[in-house]
């Protein structure tokens, strides 16, 4: 007696707590596919996407399937379990390749069946039933059974986590660059990267501005000030935009800095609100945090603590400072005038004869 077979069935629904695009992505990661043709899977209608498994290879599939979000079940998969045993009263008839004709031979090698929906049709490198690419749906299943086959060969324990990699797979970094509108940063590069960024533009604006005030080059000083301004604000526009999508918010919030009032919280904001575990639906998270990443990200929060303390030693000082000088100034010639054996005829011809002299 042959031992059961099993097949994973979904139907397009989901587990709970996952979003429609999150699965998708998820999907789209572990089979290494297109997302359009991912999403050919929601459809409603069931459809299997393994067959002929055994238990443990089921339960396998079963489990991955449904961390990435995907309401799989397991059902016996009759097709594969069928077979005809020969018997003495009828005893398995012998092979008669020698009678078939040499065209039949020829169409029937021409054909072939879909290994993952076992569509029939001529041989081709992509399925016309689901649209998979052959080969490539060949050595994913090949790379999975091999990952999968030391935890079946051993006694499962029923406390045991799960072996299966495969929702792992899912957790693909993205690509990191500075100018971009569509990736993801976290709070530390964000830091960093506004800190390099600072530095870089005040470097540039500090020599145009010393072309324009030494009167060296005054209008090409103009012009490398204009398009440094645009520059430094086209990128930190990009950083903020990738950090939205860290935390799974829009990227159009980024207007919120010209909001009054309002753009004095949403920085704070977008620094304090934790990043979205695991891909969301702006791409897989970013990589993690390089060690000039954290020295640069732990200078930029340094400073912010010491500006603030800064500012407020500082402030009475200066305070005092300017109500002293205004004090000074407000005694003007009366002061001067005050001020024994001063001559005021003699001081005003003096300042004459300087003038003259100019």
């Amino acid at each position: 007696m042959s031992d059961v077979r099993y097949k994973i069935m979904f139907s397009g629904e989901l587990m709970p707590d996952f979003d429609l695009a999150q699965v998708e992505q998820n999907l789209a990661q572990l089979f290494k596919s297109d997302i359009d043709k991912i999403r050919q899977l929601f459809s409603g209608k069931p459809v299997a996407l393994k067959r002929d498994l055994s238990g443990d290879q089921a339960e396998k599939y079963l489990t991955a399937l449904q961390r990435a979000g995907a309401k799989v079940s397991k059902e016996n998969d009759l097709a594969s379990a069928l077979s005809l045993v020969a018997t003495d009263d009828h005893p398995e008839p012998e092979p008669q390749t020698a009678s078939a004709s040499p065209a039949m031979q020829e169409q029937a090698d021409d054909r072939m069946s879909c290994p993952k929906c076992g569509f029939e049709q001529p041989k081709a490198a992509e399925c016309s039933g689901c649209g998979i690419i052959i080969e490539k749906f060949l050595a994913r299943q090949a790379e999975f059974e091999a990952s999968i086959q030391p935890a079946t060969s051993s006694a499962a324990s029923p406390y045991a986590t799960p072996q299966a990699a495969v929702y792992d797979n899912t957790g693909e970094e993205g690509e990191l660059k500075y100018l971009n509108f569509g990736g993801r940063i976290g709070r530390l590069r964000l830091l960093a990267w506004n800190l390099l960024l600072m530095v870089v533009g005040y470097l540039v604006i500090a020599v145009a501005g010393g072309m324009v005030i030494g009167d060296f080059l005054a209008p090409l000083g103009w012009l490398i000030g204009i398009a440094a301004f645009i520059a430094l604000m086209v990128y930190s526009f990009s950083f903020t935009i990738q950090r939205l999508h860290d935390i799974g918010w829009s990227g159009w919030l980024v207007l919120l800095y010209f909001v009054p009032f309002v753009n004095f919280i949403f920085p704070f904001l977008i620094l304090l609100m934790p990043g979205t575990q695991g891909p969301n639906r702006f791409g897989p998270p970013p990589p993690a945090n390089g060690t000039g990443v954290k020295i640069a990200g732990g200078i930029c929060i340094v400073m912010m603590v010491i500006a603030p303390i800064s500012i407020a030693i500082s402030l009475p000082a200066y305070m005092a400072y300017m109500e002293n000088a205004g004090m000074m100034g407000g005694e003007g010639m009366e002061g001067m005038e005050g001020m024994e054996g001063f001559d005021e005829e003699a001081f005003l011809e003096y300042q004459q004869q300087l003038e003259q002299q100019q």
